[in-house]
């Protein structure tokens, strides 16, 4: 993924992979509930999603569309957290998130398992 998305606009992308295609006005709405943001600031994140093209925008009632699939954003969001993070290894990664110790016996069979898929 060539495009960065800051945590900000993140929140405006996922109203978009949540709800689907909708209105900026929708959207603003939204987050006004859910982070107290007035529709001056969404609209702002909203074009600069735009411009970074991350999102598209069509007429009447200046409807938006997600341009980017939120698996793609999570999977550049990954690796950049393992490089940055934990210098490139994704088992070190896996190694912090097992060590903490705050897995239900749910959580760990679902482990197993896909470690046995990988394997």
């Amino acid at each position: 993924m060539d495009v960065k998305l800051f945590d900000s606009e993140l929140k405006v992308m996922d109203v978009l992979w949540r709800e689907g295609d909708t209105t900026a006005r929708y959207i603003a709405g939204v987050l006004k509930e859910e982070v107290g943001w007035n529709k001056n600031t969404t609209y702002t994140l909203i074009k600069r999603c735009i411009k970074k093209g991350a999102i598209e925008r069509s007429e009447p009632n200046f409807m938006c569309r997600a341009l980017i699939p939120k698996e793609e954003v999570q999977e550049a969001e990954t690796q950049e957290l393992i490089n940055r993070v934990y210098d490139g290894s994704a088992d070190k990664l896996f190694a912090a998130l097992l060590s903490r110790k705050q897995l239900s016996p749910g959580q760990i069979c679902r482990l197993k398992q896909m470690v046995e898929e990988l394997e």
